[in-house]
């Protein structure tokens, strides 16, 4: 007998990746098999695809590999001991899969597990480019029927930018500063949006600040021409290593500054400038702790991130896409999905 298979993209190298046929994922105890439905391609998948993800040096992770951690689908089939009411729910999952007895993971914060798997990154733990996943029952998060593949695929990067917001800190009358116009710099405008607070962005390129300002974001700026106006918080979610210093710089004193993107090398801070102005900093690694929050958000209209989706293609073009080619007819959006079940 033949053992099962599914189509998948599959990473062997930097720069070399290819669909194939891969042994379908089985439901062991405890884990469920999930028909992927969405995929959001994201900043770190191509960081593996170039080869220069940290994990990678680090030994956390190794080629060949199977990416994919911003997903949503339908689960198909459960091990023993799930309970059975998850079969045919559509869902989405948590990236970070801590070991559940650790002392970070005791007290709620298995996102930062010293032993963690992440799906689609770290300790071989497949990812979701592919027709079928198997991941943890307890990682599940159910969709409501308002939140479709689409907006299921977002919840990952949502719930990053949620929490990003959220330490911010800001609401009606507070004035804050987006850093990095990406996936995560517009999702957490549109949250800090939801706040209430008054919301600009600083970029770089004149078409993702015309894209921010088709979003509702009148206040997008470049560095050269950011108004000297004071900003209550500061959310930096770009890669550049000079910005942290520059959001420290520009936040009011007692204001608060949010660091959720990461350079490529290391980024400095005058911590006498953190104790004079009396600021408070937070860095967010994980959408973890708001997954919930993210998917009642988004069910609820409080923000639509779907402009944000600028192509949907099968598994067949993720190699293009990790490499930088732009999909014909693709929006002006940051995000490319894809659907497995595509060509």
């Amino acid at each position: 007998m033949s053992t099962p298979t599914v189509r998948a993209f599959v990473l062997t190298a930097p720069g070399e990746a290819s669909v194939q046929e891969v042994p379908a994922p089985v439901a062991v105890p405890g884990e469920v098999v999930v028909d992927v439905e969405r995929v959001g391609v994201c900043g770190t998948d191509i960081e593996f695809f170039t080869g220069e993800m940290t994990y990678l040096h680090e030994g956390h992770s190794a080629y060949p590999m199977r990416l994919g951690h911003e997903w949503a689908g339908t689960v198909s089939a459960v091990g023993d001991g799930v309970d059975r009411s998850w079969l045919g729910r559509r869902v989405m999952g948590d990236t970070m899969l801590g070991d559940r007895t650790c002392r970070a993971c005791r007290r709620g914060a298995q996102h930062v597990c010293a032993h963690r798997q992440e799906v689609g990154i770290r300790g071989g733990r497949p990812g979701a480019l592919a027709e079928q996943l198997a991941v943890p029952a307890w990682s599940l998060h159910a969709l409501p029927d308002a939140v479709d593949a689409v907006l299921g695929a977002l919840v990952e990067p949502g719930g990053n930018a949620l929490r990003a917001a959220q330490a911010a800190g800001v609401g009606p009358g507070d004035r804050a500063l987006v850093l990095g116009p990406g996936t995560i710099g517009l999702l957490a405008a549109m949250f800090l949006r939801a706040a209430g607070a008054e919301v600009h962005v600083m970029g770089l390129g004149a078409e993702s600040l015309a894209f921010a300002r088709s979003l509702g974001f009148p206040h997008a700026w470049t560095e050269a021409t950011l108004p000297d106006e004071p900003f209550d918080a500061v959310v930096d979610a770009s890669n550049a290593v000079h910005l942290p210093a520059l959001a420290l710089d520009v936040v009011q004193p007692a204001g608060r500054v949010v660091y959720i993107g990461i350079a490529g090398e290391p980024s400095t801070i005058d911590t006498r400038t953190l104790l004079l102005k009396d600021v408070t900093a937070v860095g967010v690694l994980s959408a973890s702790p708001a997954l919930d929050d993210t998917i009642a958000a988004y069910a609820g209209g409080a923000v639509d991130p779907r402009p944000l989706v600028a192509a949907t293609v099968g598994l067949d073009r993720v190699g293009a896409v990790l490499a930088g080619e732009r999909i014909e007819g693709a929006g002006p959006g940051p995000k490319t999905h894809v659907d497995p079940r595509g060509a």
